[in-house]
């Protein structure tokens, strides 16, 4: 009798494991590219999951928008803001009484970085975000990255 009761409770914890596995429709990829002497580009692209979209740096009002936090490093400067690639869509949600900003299936972001010697580094930081699709959304998530930059 107690190997019946061991063995439901370990199928019943695995079958709850199951169901509650962790819904991540965004998958992230990291790269940088060599610009010009000492001059890089971070490459950060998302790709997403039919159906799923991803909110805008300036999203609008109501969701979480996508941000970059950078972890301060002496070796290199970045240089302006992140920027966004990819087809912008603009429109209203009666969700968020609010006219927003998102994109569908993929979006680049690249933030320019200045080295101020040659030695290679690392990048790192956390992005940000929140994605929703025509039934939900997800909350918000903070995914670190890092970024080899430099070197061969």
């Amino acid at each position: 009798m107690k190997k019946i009761l061991l063995a439901l409770i370990v199928l019943f914890s695995f079958t709850g494991m199951a169901f509650s596995q962790i819904e991540n429709p965004v998958k992230w990829t990291y790269t940088s590219k060599k610009l010009g002497d000492k001059l890089y580009e971070l490459q950060i692209t998302a790709t997403l999951q039919p159906g799923w979209h991803i909110y805008a740096q300036d999203a609008g009002e109501g969701p979480e928008a996508t941000s970059f936090t950078f972890t301060a490093n002496p070796l290199f400067k970045l240089e302006d803001k992140v920027k966004e690639q990819g087809k912008l869509i603009k429109e209203y949600d009666p969700n968020f009484k609010s006219v927003l900003k998102f994109y569908g299936n993929k979006v680049g972001y690249t933030q320019k970085k200045k080295m101020k010697t040659a030695v290679p580094t690392v990048a790192k930081g956390t992005v940000t975000y929140m994605v929703c699709n025509d039934k939900k959304c997800l909350p918000p998530k903070d995914i670190p990255f890092s970024i080899k930059v430099g070197g061969k």
